[in-house]
């Protein structure tokens, strides 16, 4: 059997003749020099390990420090962008209130006006008939009555025209798809006729034809096809603008009359 406590001689320590000597230096030089290598690929994968992990480490802190700055610009974009469209919706909304009150007092001014002008109409009518039975006279009211009448019928062709193109504008600016150009090239249309056309002129339609393209800004149901749900003031100066012509009527009979 083998004895543990005294290892083969391996050619390491040196026998009696000295032969052995030549083999323990011919393996001793060998592992040294792979003792030194291992040695020294150890320090360079350390230090090439080392090298690694601060390279990684510096990567790391470059982009977190590239999410923190690009996260506050982020936060601060968004709290610009909150604080805008809330200056922006406080406008709105102090626009809105403001188109309400106008058109609430546009609306108690036009009721007012046209109360005034059934009021008048009623007048110029008894006056009507109190002409017509002082005999020659009502033959000669009858006259300027017919003629002017010719002129009323005239005048609401005119307004028909106007109520049509408003309505085709009110649809216009209540669709999704239209383009706006065509809405603006009618409200431009409509604007040059009430300058040139005698009847508009007279009965002074711009300066309302330019409040109805300001403040009317309803629409019916999104799926509405019938225009005449459309625009709100629009009809309201429809109104006003046929009863003028009727109490215009009247009062061309009755300024005729005096005349003669």
């Amino acid at each position: 059997m083998n004895n543990l406590n005294e290892p083969p001689h391996w050619n390491i320590r040196p026998n009696g003749d000295g032969e052995g000597s030549k083999w323990n230096y011919a393996l001793l030089v060998p592992m040294l020099g792979l003792a030194a290598f291992r040695w020294i690929w150890s320090k360079e994968s350390e230090k090439e390990i080392e090298k690694t992990k601060l390279e990684y480490h510096q990567k790391v802190t470059n982009a977190q420090k590239d999410l923190e700055t690009k996260y506050r610009d982020i936060i601060v974009e968004n709290r610009r962008t909150v604080a805008h469209l809330e200056i922006e919706l406080e406008k709105e909304q102090n626009r809105t209130l403001s188109y309400r009150r106008a058109l609430i007092s546009q609306s108690q001014k036009l009721v007012e006006e046209r109360k005034l002008l059934e009021h008048d109409r009623e007048l110029l009518r008894q006056e009507t008939k109190a002409v017509q039975k002082s005999g020659a006279a009502g033959v000669l009211y009858a006259s300027y009555l017919e003629k002017e009448e010719e002129w009323q019928t005239k005048a609401k062709t005119v307004l028909k025209e106007f109520e049509e193109a408003l309505k085709e504008r009110q649809d216009i600016y209540c669709s999704l798809v239209v383009p706006r150009k065509k809405r603006l090239e009618i409200e431009k249309n409509l604007l040059v006729k009430a300058a040139i056309n005698p009847v508009a002129v007279e009965l002074d339609m711009s300066d309302g034809l330019v409040d109805i393209f300001k403040h009317d800004t309803h629409c019916a149901v999104l799926m509405n096809t019938n225009k005449r749900e459309n625009g709100r003031l629009m009809w309201m100066y429809l109104k006003y603008w046929e009863l003028t012509v009727d109490l215009k009527k009247f009062k061309k009979v009755e300024e005729a009359m005096i005349a003669k």
